[in-house]
């Protein structure tokens, strides 16, 4: 919950009383003195905005997409910088090192805790450095690779990869509002994920700005760092401003279905027997639930034609009764409009819409499911669903090529042993701390409802699914505090998180880019044998 103005002008004016943890100067003075240095530094003044800028409040919400982190009390940045060329950006690190404002890099997209834009802190001097304008797409058909700027949208990947080729594609999310940087650095899973792995899976090179204001990329910055950068949260290592990407085929025809279950059309047992069953079919289909006020609703995507995806369906999931009336032949750029808009006649360039949904408060959860939760829970799971304040619950099922891949390949640890990852999705419309509480109580209070059929020691969770109630991070003189850290690190990254920490310690040891849930150093006398 945001602090209200009253109680932070009173942090604000303890903030005063001591010294900050890279700088003394007031905040004021830190501006002036980062903003001169952006200047002296060649950054135009058009791509600065500071609080007294006409513009600043319209660029700060531009990609807002939580309004629980812009309301009145939450600290804001000191300013924005609008990097325009890679240039720009180092001068934003280098600046900001020198003058006590640290960094927090936003590629444009969702952001469930604010993080890239907002602080909790409010003794905290930091600026955002806006990659939005770092949006180009460039597409090698002939090499089935391209390079995208973390500031584009998937919406815009996928559309530049539909316009290249109906034979290509690449395997991410299914939202088309969704910023690339942010997608790839924490993993990154989409319809294609059984048959293709994670965004991050198919990542071949990046380019990043070090904590020292280098521009590196996979051959200068290491396998260490390029390994930590794919699901690791990118923003706690430096800022990545683009990243090469390899495209996999598909067929120029695909197929899709959407089936709705009512509680009363047996959804608790479909749902029930989806948990084995989707997790073990064919790597080339896909079948994912969203469950909301009485009813589920199926959606399949499949690498082939209706006449396959029937033949799968009925082998496998007879009681689940598709037809062939439920099922559409349409290209997989299609695809990507008919999961994100529910219909395949939109138009395409619904895709480049990069705004969506903005005006609405957000809060969710993640649980990862490893035995099939009993039909009994899911039973007692509809008097939730039925609630004024009740959200949705979203089921992405794991298996196929997910479970292929080593747990340390990449940060990101859940690959085998999960049936498929649940998200607890609640979003408002209505200002006010009255139905703010009302609705995050209702995620809360489910998440601990379901417990007991989740993972356990630890609880894990999908850090794009950012949720700070897992755990904060805390100082300890200079940097965050590892074993705080913990805390809430290995729920999302498991025995991974040593190693993330390891990194960080190499190349960011005096912890300049940071936030309420980035990486802390590795403490020395921990070392890690493989670095």
């Amino acid at each position: 919950m945001a602090r209200t103005p009253r109680i932070l002008h009173l942090l604000l004016a303890l903030c005063s009383l001591s010294s900050s943890s890279i700088a003394v100067a007031s905040a004021s003075g830190a501006a002036d003195a980062f903003l001169g240095c952006l200047a002296a530094a060649g950054v135009p003044p058009r791509f600065l905005q500071t609080p007294a800028s006409p513009s600043y409040d319209a660029l700060l919400r531009s990609s807002v997409r939580n309004l629980r982190y812009v309301a009145p009390g939450t600290p804001r940045p000191l300013a924005i910088v609008a990097a325009a060329e890679p240039a720009h950006a180092q001068a934003a690190v280098r600046c900001g090192r020198r003058h006590g404002v640290r960094v927090r890099a936003r590629s444009g997209g969702h952001d469930y805790e604010g993080l890239s834009y907002a602080s909790l802190d409010p003794c905290e001097r930091f600026a955002v450095l806006d990659l939005a304008a770092f949006r180009d797409v460039r597409v090698d058909v002939a090499r089935a690779e391209a390079w995208a700027g973390s500031g584009a949208t998937l919406g815009e990947v996928y559309y530049a990869v539909g316009a290249a080729s109906r034979a290509l594609a690449f395997p991410a999310g299914v939202c088309p509002t969704v910023g690339v940087g942010g997608h790839l650095s924490g993993g990154g899973f989409g319809t294609l994920m059984r048959r293709y792995g994670l965004a991050a899976d198919n990542v071949l090179d990046a380019v990043l700005v070090d904590a020292e204001g280098r521009l590196l990329n996979r051959t200068t910055m290491g396998e260490d760092l390029f390994w930590a950068i794919r699901g690791g949260g990118g923003e706690s290592f430096g800022v990545v401003l683009s990243w090469k990407l390899r495209l996999v085929p598909v067929p120029e025809t695909v197929a899709v279905f959407t089936v709705r279950r009512s509680r009363n059309q047996s959804a608790s047992e479909l749902i029930t027997n989806w948990q084995e069953i989707a997790p073990a079919l064919p790597r080339d289909l896909i079948l994912r639930v969203v469950v909301q006020s009485q009813h589920a609703q199926f959606e399949a995507l499949f690498l082939g034609r209706c006449s396959g995806l029937l033949v799968h369906m009925r082998a496998h999931f007879p009681d689940l009764g598709v037809t062939r009336a439920d099922c559409e032949e349409i290209s997989w750029i299609q695809s990507t409009v008919y999961f994100a808009f529910y219909s395949s006649s939109k138009p395409l360039e619904l895709l480049l819409d990069r705004i969506g949904e903005t005006g609405r408060y957000v809060k969710a959860k993640s649980d990862y499911v490893q035995e099939p939760i009993p039909q009994h829970a899911w039973e007692s799971t509809w008097s939730w669903m039925e609630k004024p304040e009740a959200g949705l619950l979203i089921l992405d099922p794991y298996g196929g090529r997910m479970a292929s891949i080593s747990p340390s390949a990449t940060p990101f640890p859940h690959r085998k042993g999960n049936l498929y990852n649940l998200q607890y999705y609640s979003f408002w419309f209505e200002n006010g701390t009255a139905a703010s509480e009302k609705r995050m109580s209702w995620v809360r209070v489910l998440y601990r409802e379901m417990e007991p059929y989740v993972s356990k020691n630890p609880r894990t969770g999908y850090v794009n699914y950012r949720d700070l109630d897992l755990g904060m991070n805390e100082l300890e003189g200079n940097v965050t505090s590892y074993a705080k850290a913990r805390i809430w690190g290995e729920k999302y990254f498991r025995g991974n998180f040593e190693r993330l920490a390891a990194v960080k310690a190499m190349v960011d040891p005096d912890d300049f880019f940071r936030n309420e849930q980035s990486i802390p150093p590795l403490p020395a006398a921990k070392g890690w044998s493989s670095i």
